[in-house]
């Protein structure tokens, strides 16, 4: 299969088009670390053309009926599910998902669009009895120009997700694609170029210490949606704050725990903890349970058989349908990675399994790590309290259910939590005392839409996947009518 892809141009009031400065970035397949296409490296002027094509097309967008809105929404997720042909072996190379994975990724922002399509008629405003005589109501209207900002490790999905909300509600998008992953977003382009109007929808790549800056700075930008990494997050909440009072959302890490108490099958719970590690993305998810926290009379149980399965995980070229797990993302991202590792063991955790390059030729090149698993490891380790965001299992012991809920509350995080007990009372008060955004019981890795997602603490702010999400993109004006 092929798997070089050329030069990628952006997307700008309608048309594909490359950088003012005509530079260029180069897209690096992770597998191989060879250069297999290029995108525009875009500018400042890139981003203030983008803008501009964006706030020249809203008003007509905009005035839209919610159905007409939802009409083109739907064909728009209509154009991403006929996608997956083009998407899945792009994104697979350039991000090192594996290609066995990738098909769901198609499913889910198809559902997506489609789901927020339907709540059009959901933007609703208030009647108020303020006074007597008087009729004191509220409409909701869109923020104008939406700039939102995706992450490298499903930047297909992110792209076409993170559209929704803000169309639907009637503004027009500059979106930025991934630097590390920016391939896969102009298909979304393509896709957008044929469904929606020009100028609706601008997709522009660029590194994000620029473009990204320059969207988040922008002053026609009043609402910023950012997915990725705490210090990138708080940089544009200051970046946004010197220039104007911005609406910003921010969906960021986790650090997130998996608690297992006494009464849990020993089968069930190894099972869940290696789902919920997100192996096929090389443990790239925000979301995955990357601390099992065990009882400590089933601690010696479950790690043997948590063990076992990872060792059995086939790492292998993404593009191999037979492979479950790739390379991490980037030469960047594996250094990181290694880092943690390195310093796992210098802190005195116990390695059990992984932690190294896989062996074989093919593995010679490109950004591999053997799926991990720490054990003995306690909350004083880096590789407790910081999030690796690649394919590392810590495992802790606990003793106490106070001790397990210190341990779980104990880091700067706070976005998704799994607890597995029969237990309902003990689960409730579990649950309770969590400090994160989303909490599984007996359950973990899954979204369900309209619940939303979001975390608490440094995890972010704003919720997603719901109504919340959608109004989110709308500010609320009060009218009153005296009479």
């Amino acid at each position: 299969m092929d798997t070089t892809f050329g030069d990628r141009l952006m997307y700008i009031g309608g048309e594909f088009v490359a950088s003012e400065s005509g530079e260029w970035m180069e897209s690096v397949n992770p597998s191989t670390e060879e250069v297999h296409g290029r995108v525009p490296a875009g500018s400042v002027e890139d981003i203030n053309r983008a803008v501009a094509a964006a706030k020249a097309a809203q008003p007509e967008w905009g005035a839209k009926s919610v159905f007409e809105r939802g009409a083109l929404m739907r064909e728009l997720a209509a154009a991403i599910r006929a996608s997956e042909e083009a998407v899945v072996p792009m994104e697979a190379a350039d991000t090192g998902n594996t290609i066995a994975s990738l098909g769901n990724d198609i499913v889910l922002v198809a559902g997506y669009v489609d789901f927020m399509a339907g709540l059009g008629t959901e933007i609703k405003g208030e009647s108020v009895p303020a006074t007597p005589q008087n009729i004191h109501f509220t409409i909701r209207e869109p923020y104008g120009v939406v700039g939102r900002i995706v992450p490298f490790n499903h930047p297909f999905l992110f792209a076409g997700a993170h559209l929704a909300a803000p169309l639907m509600a009637g503004n027009a998008v500059v979106l930025k694609s991934p630097d590390q992953s920016p391939l896969s977003a102009t298909v979304m382009a393509e896709i957008c170029q044929r469904v929606l109007p020009p100028g609706v929808v601008n997709i522009v790549s660029g590194q994000g210490i620029v473009v990204g800056d320059a969207i988040v700075r922008h002053p026609d930008v009043q609402r910023i949606g950012f997915t990725g990494s705490i210090p990138t997050g708080m940089a544009i909440q200051r970046a946004a704050a010197e220039v104007a009072v911005k609406h910003i959302s921010l969906e960021l890490g986790g650090k997130n725990p998996f608690i297992v108490f006494p009464d849990a099958d020993v089968e069930t719970v190894a099972n869940a903890a290696v789902a919920g590690m997100n192996f096929a993305w090389a443990g790239q998810s925000c979301g995955s349970t990357s601390r099992l926290m065990v009882h400590e009379s089933l601690y010696d149980a479950v790690i043997e058989r948590v063990v076992e399965r990872v060792g059995r995980i086939k790492v292998g070229d993404p593009m191999d349908t037979a492979s479950e797990m790739g390379p991490v993302n980037s030469e960047g991202h594996y250094r990181h990675v290694v880092a943690l590792i390195e310093s796992a063991r210098e802190q005195g955790a116990k390695l059990l399994t992984g932690g190294e390059r896989p062996e074989g030729e093919e593995f010679e090149r490109g950004y591999w790590i053997r799926p991990t698993v720490f054990g003995d490891v306690t909350m004083d380790m880096r590789i407790a309290r910081d999030e690796v965001f690649g394919p590392v299992l810590s495992v802790l012991r606990w003793s106490d259910t106070s001790e397990a809920i210190e341990m779980a509350n104990g880091t700067e995080y706070g976005l998704t939590a799994g607890i597995w007990t029969n237990d309902v009372t003990t689960a409730m008060r579990t649950a309770r005392q969590i400090e994160s955004g989303c909490v599984w019981i007996n359950g973990g890795g899954r979204h369900f839409m309209s619940t939303g997602f979001a975390g608490y603490k440094n995890s972010g702010i704003g919720r997603e996947e719901c109504l919340d999400e959608l109004l989110s993109y709308t500010q609320s004006k009060s009218i009153h009518i005296i009479l």
